[in-house]
């Protein structure tokens, strides 16, 4: 464990280099090029910000990681890490992914041919023998057949990527929210011995840190502040829903059978997946386009009670790390169907709290039109 420590360091900090090094370069590039962010009624920022920090993402995470799984196996003559069919399958869709994102950041695409390319990247996991075949116990559930299991998978991938995506509204929040799940992840992976995806968890984490710095802290009158765009919000995304999808496949030939499995990568992405099926229920319970684009995320709904994006985005990190903790210290004493009953009960009492709030400062709780202030 102590060695792979050392592996899964010297990747993060490779590639949190590589991020300090491209992240600049890019917002140079989009000063030349004037590719930003143009602030509008239904966005926060208010000063045209470059849009392109997630190109860093995928070239610092493969860099890293490339050369210590070359490490690894120089050092571990014998016991070298090799490429497997889910690999291959992995970072053909990522490819796919990042591509659609990235032309997206440049030159814009519609929702339904970044909405196919998803299904299509997603597809291509299942058809390599990925897929999700075990619930480990949630609703009385546990093996399920690859008929059913293909299809969840794909619905899995395709819904934490636009989560991901589409909580991407304040400074911080996707990254914070990423960052935070990935070490769960790589903890997880860890405890597997799976060194390869722990190497590869760790290069994404790493490139993060630079990101967010910039993001957070960085200066749009010196553009030195830089926004993560589609290409960086749809790769985590997707690089998130296939770790929850590769942590929760049991497969005896890789890893022992773990009860917690489910419970833990669940865990992981609550905020952003509990935001987007609350947003989605209001736009159908307000007659509006479940796709249409609004301010009524978490976010929104925060800074309507008057905090900041600063407040607004350390409130969201710490309920999303309240979350994770109350789950695993309950996971022992209570069945993961009542868990998950007793997490929705909180988020629902998180935001009743929220609209009270709300409703006291003569704050609207959901924004019929996008183009209503805050």
């Amino acid at each position: 464990m102590t060695q792979y420590l050392l592996f899964v360091s010297i990747a993060f900090i490779l590639s949190a280099a590589c991020g300090f090094v491209f992240i600049p370069l890019i917002m140079n590039f989009c000063k030349e090029k004037g590719l930003y962010d143009i602030p509008d009624s239904r966005k926060i920022h208010k000063t045209a910000i470059p849009r392109l920090g997630g190109i860093s993402f995928l070239p610092s995470m493969l860099l890293a990681s490339i050369i210590v799984v070359a490490l690894h196996n120089n050092h571990f003559l014998g016991h070298e890490i090799t490429l497997s069919t889910w690999s291959i399958g992995f970072f053909v869709s990522l490819l796919i992914i990042y591509g659609v994102g990235l032309v997206d950041d440049l030159v814009g695409l519609d929702a339904k041919t970044k909405f196919t390319a998803q299904i299509i990247a997603a597809l291509l996991l299942p058809m390599m023998g990925l897929y999700v075949n075990n619930l480990y116990g949630f609703l009385g559930i546990h093996e399920i057949p690859s008929s059913i299991g293909m299809p969840l998978t794909v619905f899995i991938i395709v819904f934490i990527s636009n989560a991901i995506n589409l909580i991407d509204g304040i400074d911080g929040l996707s990254a914070g929210l990423s960052l935070i799940a990935l070490t769960g992840f790589l903890i997880c992976f860890l405890r597997e011995g799976l060194i390869a995806y722990s190497i590869l968890i760790a290069g994404l984490m790493g490139v993060l840190v630079p990101f967010l710095y910039f993001n957070i802290y960085g200066k749009a009158d010196k553009n030195r502040k830089i926004f993560m765009g589609d290409s960086g919000s749809l790769t985590l995304g997707f690089i998130l829903g296939f770790l929850f999808v590769k942590f929760t496949m049991f497969n005896p030939s890789v890893a022992p059978f773990h009860l917690d499995s489910m419970m833990l990568a669940y865990s992981l992405l609550i905020v952003p997946v509990f935001d987007v099926v609350r947003v989605s229920l209001a736009r159908i319970y307000h007659h509006k386009p479940i796709f249409s684009a609004d301010k009524n995320h978490i976010h929104h709904k925060l800074m309507r009670t008057g905090i900041n994006q600063h407040q607004a985005l350390l409130t969201i990190l710490l309920l999303s790390i309240f979350f994770i903790t109350t789950n695993i210290l309950l996971w022992n004493i209570i069945d993961m169907s009542i868990l998950v009953v007793i997490d929705i009960v909180i988020w629902v009492l998180f935001h009743s709290l929220l609209d009270r709030i709300l409703r006291k400062k003569g704050q609207a709780v959901f924004l019929i039109n996008p183009k209503e202030t805050a």
